[in-house]
């Protein structure tokens, strides 16, 4: 009774379904057996079958806003490794999706052949196992003008569905499974370890940025002066040229009262001062004076930000000649970036800044506030959405890709959902080149990302979930193992393919297969094994060509078997 009255309410508020698929799918997901789990991709899309066999009906809207979502989110994480990789990459990942989409249509093309398919069973199985819905239509208005008999057309229209349905489930969770727990293997790297090695490499912050390690290159240390001759009896200035790094005295207590000091004070012994600098040069220190631990005195804010040059007076000024300029007291650089590819700029002390550089820094938060003010404006992190910026983005990028150009007969779209992608890529980028545009926080990235692919597959596979068995009963056993065929060895082939021919990076090379398979639901899957986004940068270039090429093949599985 009570199953009964679940059953009803749910199918009476969809709404619901979609919940316990979350809830079950990230439980399941996160089960281990020995070192395999399934994922929280994966445990969402069986919940989601499951759950979808009480027959409910949500509508496609809610899938095609969270998957929308979820794709400016995406490109918004890695839009600026994405412009800086595409120069270097661009060109061998799209020959790289030519090669693994043609090998698509062969697989498909040869379960057809063998088994005896007709143009209709053969672009359902095209369809589901390769997740490209978008090639029924074409396929469609291919049969309708075969020339075949009007009875046999429609037979063949028929079979689409079918075919699609029983392939789709494997063409989704199959292609995810392969690139992300196979794939690895294949390429013989632990996928992790690749990742964090191209995010080093690239500078790449990692989502959760609250998280710290022991080492801090600046710090601030309390030092009581106890030896006469070494730093007792210097100035203030004197004593801070005692190293070649840039150290600084923040504070001085004498007699132990707190004073105020300017660079001609002399110290004393007994003095107890707070030294701000780079670590090593207070380890130096501390073999000069006796660290004491002083929470008066160490009480001051410290600020790492980022600075954004706006004031034309420093265009082409050496750090060596700012470094003289009182608001510059007590102020470490970390790193500078520049241009529209966000490059390391090295910090030397000939290093000259321009407008439009963004400076990372480190001081007291009363130092750091006298910078910005003479140098540009701070981009600070926010917990605040900009979602003047979010939602621009993908209404520009859906207008973008709902733009459709024929070409010899055929449409020629990003879609929508590409669009989507394309836009948080470039709106990522330009974020980074100029921060006053808008911030999305690490939090509602992962929002976005994380849930909005989860809601996306928790929908498909509710509404996969009665098909899937009605498809199975009606076409038989056999059209199910096809599919898996012509899912699989594309996605085994083609990171060796990435490896052994395009000299992939390890850490991008299952982004490519994924990208090359329009498989989003896969990298993604892949991006959670790797507890990285690093393999998304390999998914756009990819994916915008053989998003294309697929869609294609619908015509050209018609042309081939008809």
């Amino acid at each position: 009774m009570i199953l009964h009255w679940v059953a009803e309410t749910l199918r009476t508020n969809a709404e619901l379904a979609i919940f316990l698929a979350l809830a079950v799918g990230f439980w399941v997901g996160s089960l281990r057996f020995g070192s395999f789990s399934l994922g929280a991709v994966t445990g969402t899309l069986l919940a989601g079958v499951i759950i979808g066999q009480l027959d409910i009906t949500i509508s496609p809207h809610v899938k095609s806003v969270f998957f929308i979502m979820f794709l400016f989110a995406v490109g918004f994480g890695v839009g600026p490794q994405f412009v800086r990789g595409l120069a270097n990459d661009g060109f061998p990942q799209a020959i790289f999706a030519v090669v693994v989409s043609s090998l698509c249509l062969l697989c498909v093309y040869i379960a057809a052949a063998v088994s005896g398919y007709g143009p209709g069973m053969a672009e359902g199985l095209l369809a589901g196992s390769q997740t490209i819905s978008a090639s029924i239509g074409l396929a469609t208005d291919a049969l309708n003008r075969s020339g075949l008999a009007p009875e046999k057309i429609q037979s063949e229209l028929n079979a689409i569905p079918v075919a699609y349905a029983v392939t789709y489930l494997f063409g989704t969770v199959g292609t995810g499974w392969i690139l992300a727990f196979l794939g690895p293997k294949l390429l013989g790297v632990n996928l992790a370890d690749e990742c964090q090695r191209y995010e080093r490499e690239m500078n790449i912050k990692p989502v959760n940025e609250d998280a710290e390690i022991a080492w801090h290159d600046y710090i601030m240390r309390a030092y009581k002066i106890v030896t006469p001759g070494l730093i007792a009896g210097k100035t203030v200035i004197e004593a801070e040229k005692t190293t070649h790094s840039r150290i600084f005295l923040e504070k001085l207590r004498r007699d132990g009262q707190i004073i105020s000091f300017d660079d001609s004070t002399v110290l004393q012994v007994g003095d107890v001062v707070a030294v701000s600098g780079p670590h090593d040069a207070l380890v130096y220190w501390s073999n000069h004076a006796e660290e004491v631990a002083d929470r008066e005195l160490l009480e001051i804010s410290i600020e790492t930000v980022d600075v954004v040059v706006t004031n034309k007076a420093l265009d082409g000024r050496k750090l060596i000649d700012l470094s003289q300029a009182s608001y510059a007291r007590g102020i470490f650089i970390n790193a500078i970036h520049r241009g529209s590819m966000n490059v390391d700029i090295p910090v030397f002390s000939q290093t000259a800044l321009n407008r439009g550089d963004i400076v990372n820094i480190t001081g007291s938060k009363q130092r750091v506030e006298a910078v910005i003010k003479e140098v540009g404006y701070a981009d600070r992190p926010t917990n605040v959405t900009s979602m003047v910026l979010v939602g621009a983005g993908i209404f520009l990028g859906g207008l973008l890709g709902a733009i459709i150009i024929p070409v010899g007969g055929v449409p020629i779209t990003l879609s929508t959902s590409g669009g989507a992608l394309i836009a948080g890529l470039i709106f990522g980028w330009l974020r980074s080149v100029t921060p006053k545009l808008g911030n999305v926080p690490a939090a509602s990235v992962w929002f976005m990302n994380s849930v909005g692919l989860n809601i996306f597959i928790a929908v498909v596979g509710i509404a996969a979930g009665p098909t899937f068995i009605k498809g199975l009963k009606e076409a038989g056993v056999g059209v199910f193992f096809w599919g898996i065929f012509a899912s699989a060895v594309p996605m085994i082939l083609a990171p060796l393919i990435g490896k052994y021919i395009f000299r992939f990076d390890p850490a991008l090379n299952l982004g490519c297969c994924g990208g090359a398979r329009t498989s989003t639901a896969s990298v993604a899957m892949v991006a959670d094994v790797a507890k990285s986004n690093v393999p998304m940068l390999g998914y756009t270039v990819p994916y915008a060509v053989s998003n294309t090429l697929l869609t294609m093949w619908g015509l050209v599985i018609v042309l081939l078997l008809s």
